[in-house]
């Protein structure tokens, strides 16, 4: 094939046994790879079914057509099961160099399923597969584990792996690759973890072939034209990496502090990306493919949090500073580093300790309760917490379980500032109407980027919306989301968008796969991907009532900033997005739209 490898592992942990199978070129065509096949095999297996953290539950890594080949920033994969944090779909997207060397070693993704019966490590190397003992790895952080593997398999494999936290079946584990690279979200370590399953080592030396070698040149020139020619992706990315955006969305007052309480962070110059740049940043970082390079390899020299790592990352800066009202700089990146360690999602985390330090301070979390003081701004206690929440230890046991567990426990379940149970990132939903209509209707629960709002309605790319109004926002959230959904399964990451669309990702797929695609039925394929997804969540249990917000954000007033009194309109808007997408009242797809799509089976 070109593209794609066309062959999948399957790895039965149970039994101790890898066997390799062919992919269906129908099923790759209609829902392109990565996220898209992905989240098919995951409804086929019945996974909305089974336990999260049961062996049953399939754990699957997939790449897309374009991950490996020279595309535009093609360097991405998904890990796909059903989430324990949600309970609903989980895709978690990860960029660096695991990905295109799996490609590399020839797989389009690895199937997973069972446990072993004490830890394991797989390695796989052009073509063959092997399930070894980990014994001697497991506890190890992520950057110890990755140094361990290689050294028992090859110094240029590519590791994913998962931290303590993993192990211990912390809720908003991730798994790690490149040992900064993340799958952050959704607490897919947990499920890593729990199979006993501690890394994957990939190594291969075959290239991806490409159907139409000039074609591909060709349509690859004129993305990459696009990209580096656009502000943000050759500028502000570049320059300051994500956490560019600090200083912006703070502006918009859209920039959630203290728990959503309020948009506004007095203190957000301390912890943005010029600041981050002018005090700590050692270089900068690109992933596989990359032109962008947003990584940011960071050294602090001297006092209590010296060190270096990675990070952070605008969406981290924010979970572990504003919404924790800390604004040392130190502070923030030290606690990325450790959950980078620890295999911890930094968002996850930083927005589960917020909501613990609402309620501390509104008495419903007492000091005895959680062996100490628990106030805002408190940069000893962020980084301290990684450790405690990865080992399970004193209070971070219940922040292991995230926010909406945390919040449940001490009867206040709705200061969990979450959807679907997964924690919403770094925008506030009072100040950014469309993003909080995608927060509600987001197949994995509270996220950002399965519809990124945030580039109308903020920066104006394609074009700019009034942030404050909900009018026409239900449509251009289904346009984003399914735009997303096709960038995800092609591999290719996700910040390219902001220079290139769908025509652009069609050209580049049709002359890599062979197959023709066009901007028209590359946006059928992602909208036959969310409903598939949105198919998934209805069997596992999910209904409307769970398209939803936090109910601060729908009924307590902005207090401050320039969206001062507004509410999220979520109850204008999601009628409205039900009718675009083809569903009923109550949120179901209807037959004629699962026809359209090709979804009747």
């Amino acid at each position: 094939m070109t593209g794609w490898t066309g062959k999948m592992l399957r790895v039965d942990l149970t039994a101790g046994e890898t066997s390799v199978e062919e992919l269906c070129r129908h099923d790759l065509r209609d829902f392109v790879g990565a996220r898209g096949l992905g989240s098919r095999l995951l409804y086929v297996a019945g996974a909305y079914a089974v336990d999260p953290l049961a062996p049953e539950n399939p754990l699957i890594f997939a790449t897309g057509p374009l991950t490996g080949t020279y595309a535009p920033s093609g360097g991405r994969y998904n890990v796909l099961c059903r989430s324990p944090l949600t309970g609903a779909i989980a895709a978690s997207n990860s960029g660096g160099y695991w990905g295109p060397e799996l490609k590399f070693a020839g797989f389009d993704l690895i199937y997973v399923t069972g446990k072993a019966a004490s830890p394991v490590y797989l390695w796989v190397n052009d073509g063959r597969a092997e399930i070894r003992p980990a014994d001697g790895i497991w506890g190890k952080t992520v950057s110890e584990t990755e140094d361990a593997v290689r050294a028992q398999t090859h110094p240029e494999a590519k590791v994913a792996c998962i931290g303590p936290a993993g192990e211990r079946l912390v809720r908003i584990a991730c798994v790690v690759n490149d040992k900064s690279r993340a799958a952050g979200r959704s607490g897919v370590g947990a499920v890593m973890g729990s199979k006993n399953l501690k890394a994957i080592a990939v190594r291969g030396t075959r290239p991806v072939r490409v159907a139409d070698k000039e074609g591909f040149k060709a349509a690859r020139k004129r993305a990459m034209e696009k990209i580096l020619s656009h502000p943000v992706t050759s500028g502000g990315l570049p320059t300051y990496g994500t956490a560019v955006l600090v200083n912006v969305i703070n502006a918009h007052g859209a920039f959630p502090t203290r728990n959503f309480q309020t948009g506004v962070f007095a203190e957000a110059e301390r912890i943005s990306g010029e600041t981050l740049a002018k005090e700590y940043l050692v270089r900068k970082k690109a992933c596989f493919a990359c032109s962008m390079a947003c990584g940011r390899p960071t050294l602090i020299p001297s006092g209590p949090f010296k060190g270096s790592g990675e990070g952070p990352e605008y969406e981290a800066a924010w979970a572990l500073g504003a919404d924790c009202g800390v604004s040392d700089l130190a502070a923030v990146t030290a606690a990325n580093w450790q959950c980078n360690e620890m295999g911890i999602d930094p968002i996850s985390y930083g927005a589960t300790l917020a909501c613990a330090m609402e309620l501390y301070q509104r008495g419903y979390l007492t000091r005895e309760q959680a062996g100490r003081e628990m106030r805002w701004g408190d940069g000893q206690l962020l980084v301290e917490g990684v450790r405690l929440t990865a080992l399970r230890e004193g209070i971070g046991n219940l922040l292991a379980e995230g926010s909406y567990r945390l919040a449940s426990e001490f009867g206040h379940p709705e200061l969990s500032m979450t959807a679907k149970k997964q924690e919403y990132p770094a925008y506030e939903p009072r100040a950014v109407q469309g993003i909080g209509l995608n927060y509600a209707t987001s197949n994995r629960g509270g996220c950002h980027v399965r519809g990124y709002t945030i580039s109308s309605e903020v920066l104006g790319i394609p074009e700019k919306l009034d942030p404050l109004v909900p009018d026409n926002k239900a449509f251009w959230v289904k346009a984003f989301q399914d735009a997303t959904a096709l960038v995800d399964s092609s591999g290719v990451c996700l910040f390219v968008t902001f220079a290139i669309g769908a025509p652009e990702i069609a050209d580049l797929l049709a002359a890599a796969t062979g197959e023709a695609y066009t901007t028209e039925s590359g946006l059928l394929a992602g909208e036959r991907i969310w409903n598939l997804e949105r198919m998934f969540n209805l069997k596992a249990g999910f209904t409307r009532a769970d398209d939803t917000l936090a109910p601060r954000l729908l009924s307590e007033p902005m207090p401050e900033g320039p969206a001062r009194g507004q509410v999220s309109r979520l109850e204008v808007m999601l009628p409205e997005y039900y009718r675009l997408r083809g569903w009923d009242e109550e949120g179901r797809p209807t037959e004629e739209t699962l026809a359209r799509l090709g979804l009747k089976w």
